[in-house]
């Protein structure tokens, strides 16, 4: 006993919590099957069990039993186990146990494996031992795919072996207005199971809905690509179709690897992509062709018979460019178009590659824009800067806010002509930015900040031009609004003329430890140039190179200038 109860706060309290039990030789377990009672004792004395020489029945009353008296790793590890072993035969059993038990693990597993087996499911014979309860939440899933005729016949083979349950609850379940009008009438009626008012609805709904608007079950595969040919997807609209979904994503140039449609007012042209099956989608990746400087404006449909279109990402009124990474509330899709409505060089819309997922990793979403919580102003997101000067293009997007001095490390403009102009892969909901202004002696600047969707509507969201700014600086505005152009604008610096940047976020990421980071580097950077710094004459009212932060101009024809 006092080994049970050191195992278990379960039979500490019985045995010594002042309980009745406490005083009795002799203990009555109601609950407890004897030999999964027997084999739970086995761990409990020894801390180890084989599950392998058990039957399936054996291993989930041991199950029962771990949930029931407390011991939880014993609980993870039979899940485990069981997850390994789950096929058609012992699906059913397994996801009745972990539901009756509301073990999340086990029940997210058996869905996910009921979910992408849901034909051979409803066929097999235990699917007639699944209690009620079980059958009710396994049906109500939009994800459990099969043809709503089979599900039918499936609950009503149910029903008839389980005479003493609630079978009109089940029944409720099944999704009528997917059945064929032919299948209603031949099918369904004949049963009686269901009444004539409710075939008759099925059908009115079935004729009078928007297509769109009918409650369909779709695929669910998590974190998978399903517009691949291996799952049947096929492009069935656009020039040069077997590029977009062939998965090559680098070996394309002006001549070859995209798919493309001519851009035109009536917009009856673009790419069209049908996948395999009807598939529950809310993710879609996809890239522009990006070996220039040009950006595009598109619009994305999702459609189930290509009659009824529902529009999910609409950036018409944007520049988008390279990797574009696009979420939207869970739809179930057959169809998917991309319309391009503009492209900055010429009237064709390139697209290199194009995936579809269903993924837990959602982003915030406001009227189809992402909200985004991590800096999106990153190589990785498609940012890059269009305007400015440095030794490397996209220096100030790199993250790298340690390693900068007076030669690199920085992006700058001529005070009082240019900017430095950052443009993000997509628009954004913005609210907030963070950059580092070149701190490495005392000087101060002045700015302002624009931002716009389109580069031509701007609006100012930050105006410290009557400020002396150093070091990290925050800008935060209001309302939040879909951004893809930022300006940064100098107007005044103490030392020269000219404007010097070391980085640049949106979202403004608040992290104390790189804002010390950076100050650690400047102190380090001074104490460096300490014999030298001071030694420097000023340098004349004039623009930097991006060579050195005090040279005397910009060369116009340096290659780095964008």
């Amino acid at each position: 006993m006092s080994i049970c109860a050191a195992r278990s706060q379960y039979f500490r309290a019985l045995l010594f919590g002042g309980l009745k039990e406490s005083t009795q030789h002799e203990i009555e377990l109601k609950d407890a099957n004897l030999t999964g009672f027997k084999g739970l004792l086995e761990y409990i004395y020894t801390g180890r069990m084989s599950l392998t020489d058990r039957r399936e029945e054996v291993v989930l009353d041991i199950l029962g039993l771990a949930h029931l008296y407390g011991f939880s790793e014993l609980e993870a590890s039979i899940s485990d186990y069981l997850r390994e072993i789950l096929n058609i035969k012992n699906v059913c059993l397994i996801f009745g146990t972990a539901l009756l038990y509301r073990l999340e693990f086990l029940t997210k597993v058996c869905h996910e494996y009921m979910d992408e087996h849901a034909c051979e499911v409803i066929q097999h014979e235990s699917f007639l031992q699944l209690s009620a309860d079980a059958l009710n939440e396994l049906v109500s899933r939009d994800s459990f795919y099969a043809p709503e005729i089979d599900i039918f016949l499936a609950v009503r083979a149910w029903v008839n072996a389980n005479p003493d349950a609630d079978g009109k609850t089940v029944l409720d379940k099944v999704r009528l207005n997917l059945v064929s009008i032919t299948d209603l009438l031949n099918v369904v009626r004949p049963t009686g199971l269901i009444s004539p008012e409710a075939i008759l609805d099925a059908i009115a709904a079935r004729t009078q809905t928007r297509d769109s608007d009918l409650n369909y079950r779709g695929r669910l595969l998590i974190d998978v690509n399903v517009a691949q040919p291996t799952y049947g997807a096929q492009v069935l609209q656009g020039e040069m179709r077997s590029y977009l979904l062939d998965g090559y994503t680098n070996n394309y140039d002006m001549e070859r690897g995209y798919t493309r449609h001519t851009i035109t007012e009536s917009r009856e042209h673009g790419i069209l992509v049908k996948l395999g099956t009807q598939c529950i989608i809310n993710h879609i990746k996809m890239l522009l062709w990006d070996k220039d400087m040009r950006s595009y404006s598109y619009y994305l449909e999702v459609s189930m018979d290509q009659k009824n279109w529902v529009r999910v990402i609409d950036y018409t009124e944007y520049f988008c460019r390279s990797w574009q990474y696009l979420y939207f509330e869970p739809r179930i899709v057959l169809y998917i178009r991309i319309v391009g409505t503009n492209n900055t060089v010429n009237k064709v819309f390139h697209l290199v590659s194009f995936e579809a997922y269903y993924t837990n990793h959602t982003e915030k979403l406001y009227n189809g824009f992402v909200i985004p919580t991590r800096n999106v102003a990153t190589m990785d997101q498609s940012a890059t800067v269009t305007e400015g000067v440095c030794r490397s293009r996209n220096a100030l997007l790199n993250g790298d806010t340690s390693n900068y001095d007076w030669d690199s490390g920085y992006t700058c403009h001529q005070v009082g002509s240019g900017s430095i102009l950052i443009q993000l892969g997509q628009p954004y909901i913005i609210d907030s930015m963070r950059l580092l202004l070149w701190d490495c002696d005392d000087r101060s600047y002045s700015y302002y900040i624009e931002v716009s969707g389109n580069s031509w509507s701007w609006v100012l969201v930050g105006d410290k031009t009557r400020e002396a700014c150093r070091s990290w600086q925050t800008i935060h505005f209001e309302p939040a609004r879909p951004v893809v152009f930022i300006r940064i604008v100098g107007t005044h610096n103490t030392a020269n003329e000219v404007f010097h940047c070391v980085h640049f976020e949106c979202p403004a990421q608040t992290n104390d430890k790189v804002a010390s980071k950076s100050l650690m580097h400047k102190e380090k950077q001074l104490k460096t140039h300490d014999s030298t710094i001071w030694s420097v004459s000023l340098p004349p009212e004039t623009a930097t190179e991006a060579v050195n932060i005090d040279q005397e101009e910009i060369n116009s024809t340096d290659s780095n200038i964008f």
